[in-house]
């Protein structure tokens, strides 16, 4: 994991406890890095709710309810599939709520969904956000810009949502 991320957790996290909720992640190629990377923090426990890694398509349709036919139709690393992922979490309870998946390599990718993509979904306060990335480097760094990106933009987004 790069430097950033240790900080950008404990960031979250403040921000997580001073609003009073409690984070879930559902991951697929980032394979816990992202939950790992939050309970990394001392005292995450006040903050972190639940961690699954949904690797196989099976366990994110057991898991998080992902539609079989999302799946079947647009693949398991496309916008509609990680955003379902991120609202199956919320539905465990989680108050906000962060999903990725993505094709890390070294194979696996296609001109459509080269190597590198991933695909992100945020929810909180009621709304899910998604985004699409395609990084570079060799697997292990592919899934560590993944996890810092992921963390990053939820950063920003509590950030926007700030308490008054």
């Amino acid at each position: 994991m790069s430097s950033q991320t240790l900080p950008l957790a404990r960031e979250v996290g403040q921000a997580l406890l001073a609003r009073g909720w409690r984070i879930g992640t559902a991951e697929s190629c980032t394979g816990g890095l992202l939950a790992a990377a939050i309970t990394d923090v001392a005292g995450s426990s006040g903050w972190f709710d639940e961690g699954l890694v949904t690797y196989a398509n099976a366990s994110k349709q057991r898991l998080l309810a992902v539609p079989a036919d999302v799946l079947d139709s647009q693949g398991a690393v496309s916008q509609p599939v990680v955003e379902a992922m991120v609202k199956g979490v919320l539905a465990r309870g989680a108050d906000v709520a962060v999903a990725t998946s993505g094709i890390a390599g070294p194979d696996g990718g296609s001109d459509e969904k080269p190597v590198g993509t991933v695909w992100f979904a945020w929810a909180l306060a009621g709304r899910v956000f998604s985004e699409r990335k395609v990084f570079s480097g060799d697997r292990v760094a592919v899934r560590a810009q993944a996890t810092e990106f992921a963390l990053s933009q939820l950063l920003q987004l509590l950030e926007a949502d700030s308490p008054t």
